[in-house]
């Protein structure tokens, strides 16, 4: 994770390049915050992505954080 105390289209760039350069395939989808300068910078880095910017999009991939915690929680003893 890329930390930048701006979110201006440098950082964005910088931040979508890292995180592609580490997958194997092109996403087909790209959830984000509604922040303006992010639909610029996907754009031009995966054109071919559907950008989908929704409050709560990403609730369902933190929301999995705690059943693992739960399930893992007895485990510790």
């Amino acid at each position: 994770m890329l930390v930048s105390t701006r979110r201006d289209a440098g950082a964005a760039r910088r931040f979508f390049r890292r995180v592609l350069s580490t997958l194997k395939v092109t996403p087909v989808v790209v959830a984000t915050d509604a922040a303006p300068v992010y639909a610029g910078v996907l754009d031009d880095l995966v054109p071919s992505a559907w950008h989908h910017v929704e409050r709560y999009a990403n609730n369902p991939i933190e929301a999995d954080h705690s059943q693992l915690k739960h399930r893992s929680k007895p485990m510790r003893g």
